[in-house]
């Protein structure tokens, strides 16, 4: 079933409170005014009797005002007078047909008479008045769920879900039944999962192991754990390229060659991270005034610091004569030259206790390696919807125009060589073409 997508409201009322409805009087006089004014009043101040009188009095005056007659018709039912809320809520939806939240009241009482059928038809008019009532999802989840049909309900909860605004912005009339089912929905996903998986367990043992990943997030995507990960790049988006988290290996000849030289780069580099450690300088580094997002915490600080050795498709000579057996190894790699973005190489030094948020890179027309070069426990990589641990010497080739974020949670320092290369899926002449493309971008800014 398609999920309704709408602007959230914040009203927990979601559609009442008019003073004046189609088929009233043009203008209600001024004592009337003052009378629905001062009643409003009393009701906020929780003096129910004083309300009430007013209310009577506004309905003295107009008897069809739709606001007095739902007003005395709660004060009825709030009083036990489930007979007189019912025709007094009656006739303020004779008044106001198309007022969902009339419609749930007479659903609510109907449930407390015990009269499921006339309590569902309340309900439905009040969704088939506005189909994006939150009120009214609510209340239709509540009642397959009171009658024993728990994935129907479930499935409703996540439709209010859906219209419901963020959790920090719930009406107050709502949070304990959004809690509620925010439960049920998450117990829904683990029922399914586990049903998903028993059923799926023989075509999935057939799979190869590189194909593996790919049905365990369809998987989780189909009960609703997870959403689809695409490539949002910052500058070039090249379509019809598939969003591969982490690329195979085997892809790549010159993988086996640069791992052999793990030990010789980290020897290097402990050197640079010991001698030059202010050559590290704060990955993040944002100008005031410029939108930092995310990037609040780690904005021109050393906690994420790194030691350039190609930055923007430059070399950095005087960091590449500090490191001779990095920067051969790196040469014998492919390394992706794309104008004014790459290559970019570099020790990246990630502090304890440090968290790289959810981000995408520049475009998918180039993949990025980290070779991992000081990995202590607890530490933690995502891209979309698969995680990885680093592993000393052992190169890990990811897309990241995909999301992607890591943790430190450990008390010693991180740290990985990171490069870029091409994407493998692009032809050389789609390569000049990103070139180009790239070049055109940069004039264009230019005025050139």
């Amino acid at each position: 079933m398609p999920r309704p997508l709408r602007k959230h409201r914040s009203d927990g009322r979601q559609g009442r409170g008019r003073d004046i409805q189609p088929g009233e009087d043009a203008v209600l006089n001024e004592q009337v005014n003052q009378l629905v004014q001062a009643a409003g009043l009393a009701s906020r101040a929780g003096r129910w009797q004083e309300a009430e009188k007013l209310w009577q009095q506004v309905r003295a005056i107009a008897p069809q005002h739709p606001q007095a007659l739902y007003s005395l018709g709660i004060h009825a039912f709030q009083q036990g007078d489930t007979q007189g809320a019912i025709e007094l809520l009656h006739a303020a939806h004779r008044s106001a047909p198309n007022d969902p939240m009339i419609l749930l009241s007479i659903g609510v009482v109907q449930r407390e008479r015990g009269d499921s059928a006339a309590e569902w038809e309340a309900i439905s008019a009040s969704l088939a008045a506005d189909p994006y009532f939150l009120a009214g999802l609510l209340a239709k989840a509540s009642f397959f769920e009171r009658s024993g049909k728990p994935r129907a309900a479930a499935d409703a909860y996540r439709n209010a879900l859906t219209v419901a605004p963020p959790q920090p912005h719930w009406p107050d009339m709502l949070k304990e039944q959004l809690l509620h089912a925010s439960r049920r929905v998450e117990a829904y996903r683990e029922e399914f999962a586990e049903f998903l998986a028993h059923r799926v367990g023989g075509p999935r043992a057939a799979l190869d192991v590189g194909t593996l990943g790919r049905w365990d997030e369809a998987a989780s995507i189909m009960v609703g754990r997870s959403k689809p990960y695409h490539a949002d790049c910052n500058q070039l988006c090249v379509p019809r390229l598939p969003a591969i988290p982490f690329h195979d290996r085997s892809q790549f000849a010159w993988v086996e060659e640069l791992e052999s030289r793990t030990y010789d780069i980290i020897k290097e580099m402990r050197v640079v991270l010991r001698e030059e450690q202010a050559e590290f300088t704060p990955y993040i580094e944002y100008q005031p005034g410029d939108p930092v997002n995310q990037w609040r915490e780690l904005n021109h600080s050393r906690r994420w610091s790194t030691y350039k050795l190609w930055s923007y498709s430059k070399p950095v000579d005087e960091h590449l004569a500090r490191c001779p057996q990095t920067r051969a190894a790196l040469e014998a790699v492919e390394m992706a030259a794309i104008a004014d973005v790459c290559p970019n190489a570099m020790f990246s030094a990630l502090a304890p206790h440090t968290h790289i948020p959810p981000h995408h890179g520049e475009t998918n027309a180039r993949l990025v390696v980290h070779l991992p070069l000081i990995v202590p426990d607890n530490c933690r990589y995502r891209v979309g919807f698969e995680r990885r641990e680093w592993k000393v010497g052992e190169v890990l080739i990811f897309d990241d125009s995909i999301e992607h974020e890591a943790h430190n949670d450990s008390d010693e320092l991180r740290v990985v060589l990171i490069f870029d290369v091409w994407n493998p899926l692009l032809s050389l002449a789609e390569r000049e073409m990103v070139n180009a493309m790239m070049r055109a971008h940069r004039d264009f800014l230019a005025g050139r």
